[in-house]
């Protein structure tokens, strides 16, 4: 009797638990391989979302039916266990209105594509990385590290920078003094050499005199650029063209004070 209710009672729920263990990893595996060769026509980064999701409810799925199995091992009814959760989903679900928000905003969010985990996003004023979606919520990275968690049904406005290229935009200041025929000439044979910069698509360009100032010229370059690379192109671009001035003897106007001593 004593050895019957040892296997009854802890041996079997070990190898149900052992099972599930196994049966998450096989559909894992499966479900990795599934989506790194058959599915093709979806981007890198929503397969990886998508496949986060999928993994989250086989295996919330899984879970539940080890834990119904080792209830029912125990003579627990779970036959009138899943009857009476019908009734009472009804109550849970007036009672987790907010958890069904988000579930629902969270599909949305999926379904539209709106980002995906890796896109570089501004939620609420609140730029970085989306590192982690669910149908709960979204946790975002920003560049110093900081992590934001947001509730899905929070999230009303999303501005997403990865969805297309982005622009790098660079203002050089030349003195009144110089010839401006010849400065854009200058910058426009530059242009054509810092098109080759990594992360450039297309050409730098020229678009010439951007604006009058009170003791200045600005000229406007700009270069598309692969998303979120704008920055770090800009930075070249302004370091390449301030040796294109040195090397042409073309002025940087900077403020400058004269002191007269009265004697």
């Amino acid at each position: 009797m004593l050895k019957h209710l040892l296997v009854k009672e802890v041996v079997a729920p070990i190898i149900i638990i052992l099972v599930g263990v196994l049966l998450w990893l096989i559909s894992k595996k499966i479900i990795n391989k599934l989506f790194s060769h058959k599915i093709k026509r979806i981007g890198s980064k929503k397969q990886n979302t998508i496949k986060g999701l999928i993994n989250n409810v086989v295996k919330v799925f899984i879970i539940l039916i080890a834990m119904l199995m080792i209830l029912d091992i125990y003579g627990i009814d779970t036959k009138s266990l899943i009857t009476s959760l019908g009734v009472v989903g009804l109550v849970i679900g007036l009672a987790l209105q907010d958890f069904l928000k988000d579930f629902i905003a969270g599909m949305t969010i999926i379904f539209e594509n709106q980002y995906c985990i890796g896109d570089v996003v501004t939620i609420n004023g609140f730029k970085g990385e989306v590192i982690y979606l669910s149908m709960k919520s979204t946790r975002i990275k920003a560049a110093n590290g900081e992590v934001k968690i947001l509730s899905n049904r929070m999230i009303t406005e999303v501005i997403n920078h990865t969805m297309a290229n982005s622009l790098a935009v660079v203002d050089i200041d030349v003195s009144y003094e110089s010839d401006l025929d010849s400065v854009e000439k200058v910058f426009k044979n530059a242009c054509l050499r810092l098109s080759s910069i990594d992360n450039v698509i297309g050409d730098v360009e020229c678009l010439g005199v951007q604006s009058l100032n009170d003791s200045s010229i600005t000229f406007r370059i700009i270069a598309h650029t692969k998303p979120t690379e704008q920055y770090d192109v800009e930075r070249i671009l302004k370091k390449e063209l301030k040796k294109v001035l040195d090397k042409n003897n073309i002025e940087i106007p900077y403020p400058q004070v004269v002191i007269h001593n009265a004697k």
